[in-house]
């Protein structure tokens, strides 16, 4: 009888501590891949716990040992990364320099519009010097490639030589170095990953971690309160009160990688989507015009964005890099509030009248997007650019704002967040902004056309700049040209918000990635 009574206590004594080994995460976007070498952020947040690049990232983006435990410059063309010793992958392999070989080849390879093309644009060859060390030779300096290599992905060579995405989905591929191994997919409900046998680093304390994908705010924050997930991303700040005042829940946060950016047609002679103040087509696209630029500049009220349409739920900026982050430049402030002064420039511009503008935006993509393009519409309003709002779901915005297969985007003012996955802010330029140049992997999501040869040879000096201060210098450079040309114009950074059950911690990051490496009960 003693037997039995002490047997079934044991029994319960598991399973309530079973739980307490699972971690439930309620996710806003929908994971719909397992392929960790196509760039897509949602599916980067999960498929990081299971394929580890050679540098990791701090919450602010700053480089930490990953795959890699050292990194060098062996010259200005070539650099040299140390393999971690010991280092296996979760069937038990060891890795080699062979692997990273593969992998990096395999993500510079990679076509489309989910690539990591700008990460590896400066690579010319890889190759194994031995079994740990791998020598990355580059098209010219590159002392920014170690950032660039921490957001590539280590895979098997053995198990991904030509994996579907069904191999990396729980198949012979889903085998990485990272602190959980990969379970499955379930497109449009979760994803699932479970604490590797063995790992470089202290076992997690987590034996198995569910994404659920919970796009609605609402409940996504009904599920944290009621106990069914344990922690939340993308907090909207509408529900900031209900999830601080919940004795259940705890409401964490910080500033964000992501910014918002209205993006500007510097392409095309005529527009579609902007016409004069009688209706008629205008006989020049009015952003060619610097004095237009700078008039819907001052027209915007960042502050009552942030504070209002966002409700506290972002920063307002004016530059690339937020506080905090790699490139922020600190003498350049936010844009000063100023529609007299806009009305002005209209004027002088040839626009006395005004004219008509439809700006484009996603109504899904983050809490308060829409909302925020109808309260940049009237402002534009206010000073004379009459302006009418196109919101949009994110997989129609994203096809006409990108552009289908060898067509230009369709848009001639509209916003869209993004942030550089390296955390860097002349990343972000390269991107964004630099003239398009698909052999250099230059202005890969560049939506406007802009070409400056002074902003690309201010950029072209970041990029050959191996000392940090020195780099940061020319760095600021390039983002003033591009601001004073206001070529794109940021708007606020998002705040990484989340909430957590009571009786967990987590390390807010910038980039709004949930790690479960982060989530740890208190003690």
């Amino acid at each position: 009888m003693k037997t039995r009574l002490l047997a079934a206590l044991m029994l319960s004594g598991i399973a309530a501590q079973a739980p307490a080994q699972e971690l439930r995460i309620g996710f806003k976007a929908a994971v719909d891949g397992a392929d960790p070498h196509l760039n897509y952020t949602p599916n980067r947040n999960v498929q990081l716990h299971v394929w580890e690049p050679l540098a990791l990232q701090d919450p602010f983006m700053r480089l930490l040992p990953g795959a890699a435990t050292s990194w060098r410059a062996i010259d200005d063309t070539t650099w040299e990364f140390t393999l971690r010793e010991g280092l296996r992958f979760h069937d038990g392999t060891p890795v080699t320099a062979e692997d990273v070989v593969f992998s990096v080849r395999r993500a510079r390879d990679v076509t489309g519009i989910r690539t990591f093309i700008a990460q590896t644009r400066n690579v010319e060859s890889v190759e194994a010097k031995d079994a740990r060390t791998v020598l990355v030779r580059t098209r010219g300096p590159a002392p920014l490639l170690p950032h660039q290599m921490a957001v590539v992905a280590i895979v098997s060579a053995r198990g991904a030589e030509g994996a579907t995405e069904a191999d990396f989905n729980g198949g012979r591929a889903a085998m990485g170095t990272g602190p959980y191994r990969w379970v499955r997919l379930s497109p449009g409900q979760e994803v699932v990953i479970e604490r590797a046998a063995s790992h470089w680093r202290e076992p997690e304390p987590w034996q198995r971690v569910s994404f659920r994908f919970i796009g609605n705010d609402s409940a996504r924050v009904a599920a944290l309160l009621a106990g069914d997930v344990d922690v939340i991303d993308q907090v909207p700040p509408s529900l900031y009160a209900r999830v601080r005042e919940s004795e259940r829940s705890q409401l964490v946060g910080t500033t964000g990688l992501f910014t918002l950016y209205m993006y500007l047609d510097h392409h095309r002679d005529r527009v579609a989507f902007a016409t004069g103040a009688d209706g008629q087509p205008l006989d020049r696209n009015p952003i060619r015009d610097p004095r237009i630029r700078q008039a819907m500049n001052l027209a915007i009220n960042r502050a009552a964005l942030a504070e209002r349409a966002m409700e506290g739920g972002a920063e307002p900026i004016g530059q690339f890099a937020a506080r905090g982050f790699i490139g922020h430049e600190p003498s350049l402030g936010i844009p000063p509030f100023d529609p007299a002064r806009a009305r002005a420039l209209l004027a002088e511009a040839g626009h006395p009248n005004g004219f008509n503008l439809t700006i484009q935006c996603t109504n899904d993509r983050f809490a308060g997007d829409a909302r925020t393009c109808q309260a940049v519409a009237q402002m534009f309003t206010a000073v004379g650019i009459r302006t009418t709002v196109e919101a949009l779901p994110s997989s129609v915005f994203f096809r006409r704002a990108n552009g289908a297969q060898g067509m230009d985007p369709e848009f001639t003012a509209f916003l869209a967040i993004f942030a550089s996955s390296t955390g860097v802010g002349s990343e972000s330029m390269t991107t964004i902004l630099r003239t398009r140049d698909p052999v250099r992997g230059a202005g890969s999501l560049n939506r406007g056309r802009y070409s400056n040869p002074a902003f690309d040879a201010a950029l072209d000096r970041v990029d050959s700049a191996f000392d940090e201060a020195e780099r940061d210098r020319l760095s600021g450079i390039a983002a003033r040209i591009a601001m004073e040309d206001n070529a794109i114009l940021p708007i606020f950074a998002l705040r990484a918000t989340y909430g957590v059950r009571r009786g967990l911690t987590i390390t807010p990051r910038g980039d709004g990635y949930t790690f479960a490496t982060t989530i740890r009960a208190t003690r």
